[in-house]
């Protein structure tokens, strides 16, 4: 299976009022957006609708994360897309997912991943 990483602009509402957000990203100065960086095997079009609809599989499990659903506002595939053109694994696209994150924070977004 193939997998891939995504970026979701979140609206800065979310560093205003979310204190876990806020507090994992003290860099921030408001300049640059607010980001959720995920990793799945969906099309990243298709994942973020799921985000947004609070989607919850046959087993009953929601696999929406709240933030995104409360703040996300569109795809930023410019953030991503280049990383997708090599296909990944689960264990790849996780170690993806949290060095995009970081290098997107070193770069002043502040940013929210699993």
């Amino acid at each position: 299976m193939v997998y891939r990483v995504y970026v979701v602009e979140l609206s800065k509402r979310v560093f205003t009022e979310n204190a876990k957000f806020r507090a994992a990203n003290p860099q921030f100065n408001g300049v640059l957006q607010c980001l959720y960086v995920g990793m799945t095997s969906k099309l990243p079009a298709e994942r973020f609708k799921q985000h947004k609809t609070g989607y919850v599989n046959n087993k009953g499990h929601k696999l929406s994360a709240n933030i995104v659903q409360r703040y996300g506002t569109y795809l930023r595939p410019s953030l991503y897309d280049q990383i997708n053109l090599k296909s990944m694994t689960r264990e790849e696209a996780l170690k993806m997912e949290e060095k995009l994150a970081l290098d997107l924070r070193r770069k002043g977004y502040a940013v929210w991943f699993n």
